[in-house]
């Protein structure tokens, strides 16, 4: 059976962490990379690993692309610390492992909770690699929502990620994590994006509305559904709106602490 190292980057999520690593206990060794935590993220980590590794955080891919060099094993399984890894799925990686696979990384689907609600049409498509070969992967030079890049190839596994998108934590902190992510967003657009116009500004923002609330039927998901259709429009707004002022020579900060 091929081993597996199972990395957890984070930064202050002392009411996550734990729950992220006993769900991967399974893996042969558990490595946390920690952005300088100030609360007790590392006090909790070091009760169940000593593989802990500080780095200063520049943005994901940089942190997840300067951890897994370090990994002691050929096989990654990448979680973040809201996240958590099912029993099913856990088989479900054991048994890859166990019989061996011609592919070198796997797609995983996200069962996604929002604000406590179990979301069943709201981002209903969302899929990460998270289980991939330490030496022939790593991730696109992106500040945010970067994925693997791999010449391999790439299969699917059939069970799921449960992902607390916002459980634990606070409308306060969320908004300051869309405004960092957007702020990353338009950086990493602006070679590919020319003049910013009220296409980006208006019909971008209406059009998400519309695909997350009424196409993908965000709508059946109540109130929640309705809350993160409004915050997709807006942060589609705030990247495009910052993208512009970029191009006119402001300045955003890029630091996910500030």
């Amino acid at each position: 059976m091929e081993k597996v190292t199972a990395i957890i980057p984070c930064y202050n999520e002392e009411k996550n962490i734990e729950r992220a690593i006993q769900s991967v206990k399974w893996a042969d060794e558990i490595m946390i990379v920690d952005s300088y935590s100030t609360d007790k993220t590392l006090e909790i980590a070091r009760k169940h690993t000593s593989f802990i590794l500080q780095h200063e955080y520049e943005n994901s891919a940089a942190q997840k692309n300067w951890a897994i060099p370090q990994a002691n094993h050929p096989w990654i399984f990448l979680l973040d610390a809201d996240e958590v890894v099912t029993p099913e799925l856990q088989l479900e990686v054991k048994s890859i492992l166990q019989k061996g696979t011609p592919h070198d990384a796997f797609w995983i689907r996200r069962q996604n909770y929002f604000m406590g609600k179990k979301l069943k049409y709201s981002w209903s498509g969302d899929k990460v690699i998270r289980l991939f070969k330490r030496d022939t992967c790593k991730y696109q030079p992106l500040h945010v929502h970067a994925e693997i890049m791999t010449d391999g190839s790439i299969s699917q596994l059939k069970n799921k990620i449960e992902h607390h998108s916002y459980e634990y934590k606070s409308l306060e902190r969320h908004l300051k994590r869309m405004d960092i992510y957007t702020t990353w967003g338009a950086y990493d657009r602006v070679e590919k994006v020319g003049k910013v116009t009220l296409y980006h500004l208006f019909l971008k923002p209406f059009w998400r509305f519309i695909r997350h609330y009424f196409i993908q039927l965000g709508m059946l998901d109540g109130k929640v559904g309705f809350v993160i259709a409004v915050m997709a429009s807006y942060t589609v707004f705030l990247r495009s709106l910052k993208l512009w002022r970029i191009k006119e020579g402001e300045v955003f900060t890029k630091d996910i602490r500030k």
